[in-house]
């Protein structure tokens, strides 16, 4: 049975944080002679209230990240979806919801989210992974798959008096694939225990040092334990194993990295932190 590596994947979600405004300012702005004009990095004002032209700017580099062309199609949709969504936050406030205690919970994760991916981001950029990691890892890779690759079907059974019932089947002449209707592996045994071609790598170890000695059309004459149960292993090609090239697999051997250097990094800032 095939197993798979657990990698801890950080995902946040982006959301548009209103960005907070210094009552000092404010008050600066309202003491001016030139306060009735409309002020440098406000986009439009709604009702009285000024939207931010950093609002817009969030918008159009997200957008423009997107495939979107900037240009002032662009910016006046931007202009106008900021506009509606002032128009509908105020309408929100009117009816008491910016007091809702769900919703302002709510609120927080987002601007948690916001914040959380933009440090993330930074630890990245100030602890990039290096080509020469990269290219380790992808050695290690290699050593670690070998050359071969084997076809091989199982059936899985919870004892090993099952499993030995199995065998003698199998040497009476019944086909593995009828036998294989009784595995207790969901995702093989309506294919008559097919499991595809694999390195021997990809298979917990006792599997896959049974399925290594053994020849092709062969099965094993004697059950293979595992944390699983108790395997019925049949051995049908064997084939060169063909690796994708550095080049193909450099991204997601550098995504992977990434997310364990993330992992290790937020597991250490939770072991100094101190929580009661």
């Amino acid at each position: 049975m095939k197993h798979t590596l657990s990698v801890l994947t950080l995902a946040v979600m982006t959301a548009f944080a209103a960005p907070a405004m210094a009552q000092q300012k404010a008050k600066e702005k309202a003491a001016a002679p030139a306060a009735a004009a409309p002020a440098e990095g406000v986009l439009a004002t709604v009702n009285g209230k000024p939207i931010p032209q950093g609002r817009a700017d969030v918008m159009i580099r997200n957008q423009v990240a997107q495939g979107q062309q900037d240009g002032d199609q662009l910016r006046g949709a931007v202009r106008e979806e900021l506009i509606r969504r002032e128009v509908l936050t105020q309408a929100a406030a009117a009816k008491g919801l910016d007091k809702n205690a769900a919703l302002m919970n709510q609120a927080e994760l987002a601007k948690q989210a916001v914040l959380i991916q933009a440090y993330l981001q930074d630890f990245m950029r100030s602890h990039p992974i290096s080509e020469e990691t990269i290219k380790a890892e992808y050695e290690k890779i290699k050593t670690g798959l070998g050359n071969k690759e084997y076809k091989a079907r199982h059936i899985l059974v919870k004892t090993e008096d099952k499993a030995k019932e199995i065998i003698g089947k199998l040497q009476a002449g019944e086909k593995f694939e009828d036998l294989a209707k009784d595995s207790e592996d969901p995702g093989s045994k309506e294919r008559g225990g097919d499991l595809g071609w694999s390195a021997p790598a990809q298979y917990v170890k006792p599997f896959s040092e049974a399925l290594t000695k053994l020849e092709k059309g062969k099965f094993t004459p004697q059950p293979v334990r595992s944390d699983f149960g108790y395997h019925v292993i049949k051995l049908e090609d064997v084939r060169d194993l063909k690796l994708p090239s550095y080049d193909e697999a450099k991204p997601q051997i550098a995504q992977r990295l990434e997310q364990q250097a993330i992992a290790g990094h937020v597991n250490e800032l939770r072991q100094k932190a101190t929580i009661k």
